[in-house]
């Protein structure tokens, strides 16, 4: 329910705290005191449109904030602050919403900053405004089939989780095909594109680290001379007529015939010995390479060109050889796709036949519950109708079947409800009901049944029996506390009978103060609640007669409710 709301700076409110309790609420006053800006601002700050119009003249900005508390663990709207990663203690939701004279509008929830659009989602969950022109949910048909389907209570739900975990299949599957449909030509285009890329990366017949070892080879020709002349200045230097192996030889062979005498030099003899036949395959190596060496000009243009080609390659497909061998797989299981995609295709057209034939049969099960559901619910509305004094009224769901072969998320039924309010007259949609006095009338029937299966916190009624007197009077003011017994009602009445029935009463006052009008609300208890009572009976001078009046109007309101 709507525990607490704060108004500053809107219209003509400076500054509003008001606490509101569970049941019947009862907003009265004069005429352009303000009680339908109080409704403005909770509209507003569950995500309603607004504007900077609204913002109090001579003022920055408009701060409404509005906390709500939920008993109910299973409510659909914790599931909503967890899907937006929003906290709720103790099952209290603050919803707050900030409006600027620089048009920017600032939304929180539980003091996290969210967009108007979740601010709305979040708070439509909350609160039900209904006013005598507004079209609220009951009014757009599109709901009719949920608030059928939540009539219809817990077997519908079982079936419906069963057809909507199927017809997400189905959806999954339909769009794959779809997007796997493409026209011939462009499946052709494509098949020709991973043909030529195949082709292309499989002729380079490309080995990991050939690349790596072409570069190598390639710096080696760049610099063949240069190499070559090194190599063979080494040689010489040892083998050549420097004679410096020679020289080690000698000195090897005179340190081994000192160690025969002296056992100390045996490691000088040892060293030098290991540095002999290690030069000596040094210089036997480098002539192997000299002899082997030979200047090929078209072997460099061969490396270049090999490398030329990575090059090219690594452009289109990879930055390496890896990721270029990884693509050529990938494309290849593509094309193979595309080829065998007739055999592929008609495999899961099939599945998604039996699909469809199961969402058949799911469907059925959800249209036999709604059908049954629907005579019940009409034989409930009518009743209310009839303690409404709409006894010649006539109360229909239509159920009608969707397009062959069209489903959505609720099956393949579309529902509607129909009224005639008068004999004679023909059935017609209730989004096209227009009088004012029988739309009220047939709104609250509907939110005498509806209330108990919404789950709405919060119902507000703004002026909704305009139009209505004497005993209709009554009974819209029996059937409002009606309600109220399932959510919480703020009402907007100028009906005395209304405001006998609440459980919560207060006066909305406009004042003139340091030349600034001002609203304020006033909790209306005992004496006070009968003079306004009076004054709402008389319209004018609240005299002895008046007062008796509404006092026994009191007395027979609370008397009533002992009965609903």
């Amino acid at each position: 329910m709507l525990s607490e709301l704060s108004i500053k700076n809107f219209a003509i409110i400076e500054d509003l705290d008001v606490s509101f309790e569970e049941g019947l609420t009862v907003l009265t006053g004069e005429t352009g005191a303000g009680k339908s800006i109080i409704i403005d601002a909770v509209q507003l700050v569950a995500g309603g449109r607004g504007s900077i119009e609204f913002i109090r003249h001579g003022t920055k900005k408009a701060e409404l904030e509005a906390m709500f508390t939920v008993g109910v663990h299973n409510h659909p709207v914790f599931q909503k602050l967890e899907e937006f990663g929003i906290e709720a203690e103790d099952g209290t939701i603050i919803l707050r919403r900030e409006l600027n004279q620089s048009g920017k509008t600032t939304c929180r929830v539980n003091g996290k900053l969210v967009t108007i659009a979740i601010l709305r989602e979040l708070g439509s969950q909350l609160i039900d405004i209904h006013g005598q022109h507004e079209n609220q949910e009951l009014m757009h048909q599109k709901r009719h089939i949920h608030l059928l389907d939540s009539f219809a209570g817990p077997p519908f739900k079982i079936a419906m989780k069963s057809y909507t975990d199927l017809y997400e299949d189905y959806v999954k599957l339909h769009k794959k095909l779809s997007l796997a449909s493409e026209n011939e030509q462009q499946i052709a285009q494509r098949i020709d594109l991973y043909t030529f890329q195949l082709t292309e990366i499989d002729e380079a017949a490309l080995q990991v680290g050939e690349e790596e070892t072409l570069e190598s080879e390639r710096v080696k020709l760049q610099h063949f001379h240069r190499l070559f002349d090194r190599l063979n200045s080494a040689y010489e230097a040892i083998q050549g007529d420097s004679h410096a192996l020679d020289f080690l030889g000698t000195a090897m062979s005179d340190l081994e015939d000192a160690a025969s005498v002296d056992g100390d030099l045996k490691t000088l003899a040892e060293t030098t010995g290991e540095s002999f036949y290690s030069l000596q395959d040094v210089a036997h190596d480098i002539k192997g390479m000299l002899d082997e060496m030979e200047y090929d000009p078209n072997r460099l243009e061969v490396v270049e060109d090999r490398l030329a080609l990575f090059t090219t390659l690594k452009r289109k497909y990879g930055t390496s050889i890896e990721d270029i061998l990884l693509y050529r797989e990938k494309i290849a299981d593509r094309l193979d796709e595309l080829i065998n995609r007739d055999d592929r295709l008609e495999k899961e057209q099939e599945k998604l036949q039996h699909l469809r034939a199961d969402l058949e049969i799911e469907a059925g099960e959800l249209s036999a519950i709604r059908k049954k559901s629907s005579t019940m619910l009409e034989e409930a509305i009518m009743e209310q109708l009839r303690q409404l004094h709409m006894g010649k009224a006539e109360f229909q769901v239509k159920i009608e079947r969707k397009e062959a072969g069209s489903f959505d998320y609720n099956g393949f039924d579309d529902v509607a409800f129909y009224i005639s309010t008068n004999v004679g007259e023909p059935m017609k949609p209730l989004v096209k009901v227009a009088s004012g006095g029988e739309l009220s009338r047939v709104m609250l029937a509907l939110k005498t049944i509806f209330s108990k299966h919404q789950g709405i916190t919060s119902i507000i009624f703004d002026e909704v029996d305009t139009g209505v007197s004497g005993r209709v009077a009554q009974a819209i003011a029996e059937k409002i506390a009606m309600v109220a017994m399932n959510s919480q009602v703020l009402c907007i009445s100028h009906l005395p009978q209304v405001a006998a029935m609440a459980d919560h009463h207060y006066l909305i006052r406009k004042e003139v103060m340091d030349d600034r009008t001002r609203t304020s609300i006033q909790d209306v208890l005992d004496e006070d609640r009968t003079r306004e009572l009076s004054r709402m009976l008389s319209g004018a001078e609240v005299t002895p007669l008046t007062l008796r009046h509404a006092d026994e109007l009191l007395q027979l309101a609370e008397a009533r409710k002992t009965t609903l």
